[in-house]
């Protein structure tokens, strides 16, 4: 690596010359770095706003699963057949199913030989258990943080190879060559602005430029974009800037909701439900608590039964609405918070009381699913913290290491953003519609509208691999010169100094950042999370816009150390902007409730007596699950343009071992 300075706009300012930067210390951005180091490239380095920051490593659920090939047992299964499986979810490009399948025992294996404490039996195979949308039993977990574990494990990996790591380092821009005119080739990508958070109060404002050869960009979900959530609140995203600089988003509409915990963010998946806890409200104040769900389920058994199937259904699936499924579950918790302004909190020091004597559970009113696991965990005994307390004490733990005692106190809840299917553009190598851009775990969008559960953790590392594997093959080259680059990166460069310095020169007594997020966050958690319209949709696009035109002078701050937050807000809301007509687009294009989503359609039907017709809903017919919608921003002129695609099926491969053999040999397939 190279470092020497620039000026730019009167600033001397820190530019990095290296082949390749990783942007995000997650599950994936460690692993890509690890992987290329591997594969020979050192010229590298990893930026990140906080090491301890992001989603891998601070959060989970019950028992975080990890999905990958079957690798124990005298079940059939085959790479084949697990592409299957994720293709089917819709929306899906087959040949991505198939990478990621191929490679998931590669990736799981790495991540125990570097002591990732997956479990295997004395015979060394690793077993498994059957997740959400699994026809087998391929997912694994080391637990409730089994991401931060292999988190922390990869880290150790770059570490010891002493891999550079600019640490408070916050990425604002993106820098692109855009190809002359004639060239017939697309854009790339160059390099990289960031802030320096360590010199904010310096003048140039901690303006650090890298010029780079590629850009791993593993900078996680758009968790920043809604109020109710359960990323972590160090997890903002940066999708925003990629959408800017020209880079295509794909499945935008397709996000995962479920209920969490809202003081302590944490999925309530798993356990948490199948020990059949209360769900109360109460206003605002405090006052008024009631058993809420007992006022529209028919009877007590079936109301203990949706609780108890919303374990391990867990995400909000509108399939699973009718016939008082798990998911009307969350519905009624959304009515209650989004509608009604109240609080919902779930209680495991008591029984339900609808279904109870003296507070003692009935159990003969359990559906035999629902007795059998009890009766099988031995757990047809006391209240919910009981049970809960002999079928997964961690779990209890995990609440009590973080504040709350299970044991004493109410859960507050809401439902929550959690994932994102869809993401940025990326190829069978990772590699987005910009070349050598290469988005890696959650910020791509690999998935469609359904996956099984654990298989986004699969994905950051077959991800990672698949861009260090073709970067190390084909992108070994130098950067820009000193001077091509100064010509590539001075418009945009400029541009954000200018941002920078309108944010800087408006400032006041108090700043105002974080009200002015909490206010576009609400928005998104209101028109394009759980519950959609496209008069919603088209509403929050018109108020985002706004937002993005008038933010330099809406903005204010108090000090520099409020700068970073300010670009955070607008990158906030370029993702709004770019996922709000990603739902428009669904929307009038006929698509109607699936995935974890409700659009309302005034021609379906509310879905329990008591509902408002906010609810009114009707099942998509799936005429759009072949195909993907592709979203792409003009930057200039702020507008979104929508292409639909066909999914490109599962490739046929001959896999005859000589032909493959020596096509290997002859380097004929990273390319």
């Amino acid at each position: 690596m190279e470092t020497y300075k620039i000026n730019i706009e009167g600033l001397e300012l820190d530019v990095h010359r290296l082949n390749t930067v990783i942007v995000g210390s997650g599950a994936a951005g460690f692993n890509a770095a690890d992987s290329l180091h591997d594969l020979g490239q050192r010229d590298i380095a990893v930026i990140t706003e906080g090491m301890k920051m992001g989603t891998s490593r601070n959060t989970g659920s019950d028992k975080q699963t990890y999905y990958k090939l079957t690798l124990s047992g005298d079940a059939n299964d085959s790479v084949v057949e697990m592409a299957r499986n994720l293709f089917q979810g819709g929306a899906m490009h087959g040949d991505i199913a198939l990478v990621e399948a191929a490679l998931s025992a590669r990736a799981f294996y790495k991540l125990v030989n570097i002591g990732v404490p997956f479990p295997h039996n004395k015979y060394g195979e690793y077993v498994g258990y059957k997740t959400d949308h699994d026809p087998r039993q391929r997912a694994t977990s080391a637990g409730p943080l089994t991401s931060r574990y292999m988190t922390e494990k990869l880290e150790k990996q770059v570490l010891k190879k002493a891999i550079r790591i600019f640490d408070g380092f916050q990425v604002i821009a993106i820098i692109t060559e855009k190809p002359t005119a004639g060239e017939g080739r697309d854009a790339k990508a160059v390099g990289l602005i960031a802030l320096n958070l360590k010199e904010l109060d310096m003048p140039h404002m901690g303006f650090t430029l890298f010029n780079c050869t590629n850009i791993i960009y593993a900078t996680g979900g758009p968790a920043g974009i809604y109020a109710t959530s359960v990323y972590p609140e160090s997890q903002t995203g940066a999708s925003g800037i990629a959408f800017e600089s020209g880079i295509k988003g794909i499945n935008l509409t397709e996000s995962q909701y479920g209920i969490a915990s809202t003081k302590f963010r944490w999925n309530l998946s798993g356990t948490y439900q199948q020990v059949l806890p209360r769900y109360v409200s109460v206003s605002c104040d405090g006052t008024d608590e009631k058993e809420f769900l007992n006022e529209y389920f028919e009877s007590p058994g079936k109301m203990l039964d949706a609780i108890f199937l919303k374990g391990y259904q867990w995400p909000f699936d509108p399939r699973k609405i009718s016939g008082f499924g798990s998911s009307i579950i969350d519905v009624l918790v959304y009515n209650e918070t989004q509608v009604k302004n109240r609080k919902v909190y779930l209680d495991f020091t008591r029984n339900n009381t609808w279904g109870s004597t003296n507070g003692e559970l009935d159990f003969s009113l359990l559906g035999q699913e629902t007795l059998s696991y009890l009766a099988n965990s031995g757990a047809l005994f006391g209240a919910p913290i009981d049970r809960l307390s002999k079928m997964n004490r961690p779990a209890v733990e995990l609440y009590k290491n973080n504040g709350i005692d299970l044991e004493k106190e109410y859960l507050e809840i809401a439902v929550c953003a959690q994932h994102n299917n869809g993401g940025l553009v990326g190829n069978v190598w990772w590699e987005s519609n910009v070349r050598h851009f290469f988005p890696v775990g959650e910020v791509n969008g690999t998935f469609g509208i359904y996956r099984p559960g654990g298989s986004a953790l699969n994905s950051t590392q077959v991800g990672s691999l698949r861009a260090a594997q073709y970067i190390s093959a084909n992108y070994a080259q130098e950067p820009l010169s000193k001077q091509d680059f100064i010509e590539v990166c001075q418009a945009v460069t400029a541009a954000k100094l200018e941002m920078a310095r309108s944010f800087m020169d408006n400032r006041s007594g108090t700043s105002n950042v974080i009200a002015l997020r909490l206010t576009a966050q609400e928005r998104m958690t209101k028109l394009g999370a759980l519950i959609r319209s496209l008069e919603g949709a088209e509403k929050g696009i018109e108020e985002c816009l706004e937002d993005i035109r008038n933010m330099k002078v809406r903005t204010k701050i108090k000090e520099a150390a409020d700068l970073p937050y300010a670009f955070q807000n607008h990158d906030i809301l370029v993702t709004q902007y770019v996922y709000l007509n990603a739902i428009k687009h669904y929307i009038s294009a006929g698509g109607r409730s699936r995935g974890s989503y409700l659009v309302y359609d005034e021609s379906g039907n509310i879905p329990l007596e008591g509902l408002g017709i906010q609810f009114r809903f009707s099942l998509d017919n799936g005429t759009l699950n072949d195909k993907v919608c592709e979203m792409v921003l003009d930057a200039d002129c702020y507008e979104c343009n929508a292409e639909w695609k066909p999914v490109r099926p599962i490739p046929e491969e001959g896999n005859w071992f000589e032909s493959v053999w020596n096509a290997f040999r002859e380097g004929e397939i990273i390319k």
